[in-house]
């Protein structure tokens, strides 16, 4: 598909959203017009299938491709979550508190089931209790995908469901002032009714994560027009209600206010009356061209570029791929961490690996430092 393709067909897209979230029926004589194969690449690419489909059966038009894509998300979303279910059974009977995060809460907003295409589940949980809580996924038949690095664990079950079990919710390395607002989240717990152990956050404190998370995403590798959605979501479900002053003022706290402004209007706006500012198109291109989950074109321009200098921040760049820093150590591989007199056999192995496992992902990076002037 090339370039205008393409922005054509996210800009259908952007179009079909627009009708469901704000219940209007499309205009039978634009679908008409729409390349059906290049509207299923763009939706795909930000995970919005599902919420397209049912813009066109809304329109009663159905296409099959559109309708199996949302047939396989309403099955992931009814698998995971009955065994969501079973899971904070088990963590009740063992004392675990659990805080479900992000879709598993944001999907329940959207105007029907599926329409919000997940590919986890995000559980903040009770780091104390890990090695429990691993031996708890194993008999409910889970393989454990990665266990005790990083700032969560992954475990995974056929035929679909994935779990994230969250044991902090940022790193410091990426922002020592988020990291540090969130690492007293205890403090925005607010208690479920009806078990013992669930927590849940304020609709108030649900944004300000969501915010913080998107950033977290926007300045590395970027984000996808899903997440805008789910902002146009939240406040068009809860906008007038949501208490604004705290917003902004733990917002402030976090040094994220002007990100928050422009990507709440850019929601607002793009889902909304459609007529955007000219730094909100050119936020939208960059949101356009990520994809869900951002490009590691992003990422290489993006960390060269915060710097200032682009030699130096190359220089930076590459040596930290080579040297990772302590507090990285740390976090992603806690056995060299503690055994500190093996880490010339960390970057060893990271540059074996550079060379033969991740060798495309090496090139890559190569070419996109190399075009960064």
């Amino acid at each position: 598909m090339e370039k205008n393709d393409y922005l054509n067909s996210i800009y259908d897209v952007i179009y079909l959203i627009g009708c469901v979230v704000n219940d209007r029926k499309p205009d039978h004589s634009r679908i008409a017009r729409m390349n059906q194969k290049f509207l299923y690449q763009a939706a795909r690419k930000h995970m919005l299938t599902a919420i397209v489909d049912y813009a066109l059966q809304s329109a009663g038009i159905s296409d099959n491709i559109f309708r199996q894509a949302w047939a396989r998300s309403v099955r992931k979303i009814t698998i995971m979550e009955h065994e969501k279910g079973l899971l904070f059974q088990e963590m009740e009977k063992e004392k675990i508190w659990y805080l479900p995060l992000k879709g598993c809460i944001i999907k329940d907003l959207y105007p029907s089931v599926g329409l919000r295409e997940m590919s986890d589940f995000d559980i903040l949980f009770d780091k104390e209790y890990a090695q429990k809580l691993r031996d708890i996924f194993l008999k409910l038949g889970f393989s454990c995908e990665d266990f005790g690095r990083g700032a969560h664990d992954i475990y995974h079950k056929l035929p679909v469901s994935n779990f994230e079990m969250h044991t902090t919710l940022f790193s410091e390395e990426f922002n020592k002032k988020i990291y540090n607002y969130y690492n007293d989240i205890k403090l925005h717990f607010l208690k479920d009714e009806g078990n013992e152990y669930g927590y849940h956050l304020s609709n108030e404190d649900l944004y300000i994560y969501l915010t913080a998370h998107e950033y977290k995403h926007y300045v590395r590798f970027g984000t996808g027009l899903r997440s805008i959605l789910d902002v146009y979501i939240l406040w068009q479900k809860f906008g007038n209600q949501l208490d604004i002053n705290y917003i902004e003022a733990e917002i402030k706290k976090l040094g994220i206010y002007d990100f928050e402004q422009k990507n709440r209007f850019l929601a607002l706006h793009l889902f909304g009356n459609g007529k955007l500012t000219e730094e909100e198109q050119e936020m939208l291109q960059y949101i356009i061209f990520s994809g869900t989950y951002g490009t590691l074109q992003n990422r290489v321009e993006n960390s060269v570029n915060s710097h200032g200098n682009k030699k130096i921040g190359k220089a930076s760049f590459i040596l930290k791929k080579i040297f990772i820093p302590m507090d990285l150590v740390k976090v992603y591989y806690p056995f060299y961490y503690r055994h500190k007199i093996l880490l010339p056999v960390l970057v060893i192995s990271r540059i074996g690996k550079a060379l033969t496992v991740n060798r495309k992902k090496t090139k890559d990076t190569i070419k996109f430092l190399k075009k960064i002037k």
